[in-house]
């Protein structure tokens, strides 16, 4: 049997990849946290999806892979980021790119309502904006990282914007979907 725990974190501490150590409540910890969670509602969404939406499901799979090569970038420390191995461990800008292109072609379907959209039109669509607040809360934290000059690089900033509007793009294409198809979306 494998063992999962180390105790190593119960002196409230956790260990960044490369090394070093931080508090669990650090900002480091709270942005790449947040990702976490985000790929996690990520999941929860692209278990929603049907066999009609398979499409759909392996887009929600490819932001949950970039998500944890976010996160990695955030598990590391600046010092250590010449480690770090562009689209493995360090997000690019063709990432953001390809981000920029799939939300267009989402929201090339979608017309938006002239007010705020209220989440809960669908299950599938409700569980997208979960995961887009959430990824709201990491870009937030990463913010704060940025601030601080605790980041390597700005490219992440850019990536994780864009990821949450790319979950606000597949939310409204599945309401709009939904929609066509007769549901009371």
């Amino acid at each position: 049997m494998v063992k999962i725990y180390t105790k190593k974190g119960d002196d409230g501490t956790t260990s960044l990849w490369y090394g070093g150590r931080v508090p669990k409540h650090h900002g480091r910890t709270e942005a790449y946290g947040s990702l976490d969670e985000a790929c996690s509602q990520l999941g929860v969404a692209r278990a929603l999806c049907d066999a009609g939406e398979a499409e759909l499901a392996a887009d929600i799979l490819r932001l949950q892979d970039d998500l944890f090569v976010a996160g990695a970038e955030l598990a590391t420390a600046p010092e250590a980021a010449e480690r770090l191995e562009d689209g493995v461990s360090r997000t690019t800008e063709e990432m953001v790119a390809e981000l920029e292109r799939l939300i267009d072609r989402y929201m090339s379907e979608v017309e938006l309502p002239p007010q705020f959209v209220i989440p809960g039109g669908n299950p599938l669509s409700a569980q997208l904006d979960v995961a887009r607040t959430v990824i709201r809360r990491a870009e937030r934290r990463i913010a704060a990282l940025a601030a601080e000059g605790e980041l390597a690089g700005e490219t992440v900033i850019h990536f994780v914007n864009r990821a949450s509007d790319y979950a606000y793009a597949m939310a409204r294409f599945v309401e709009t979907f939904a929609r066509v198809l007769g549901d009371p979306a």
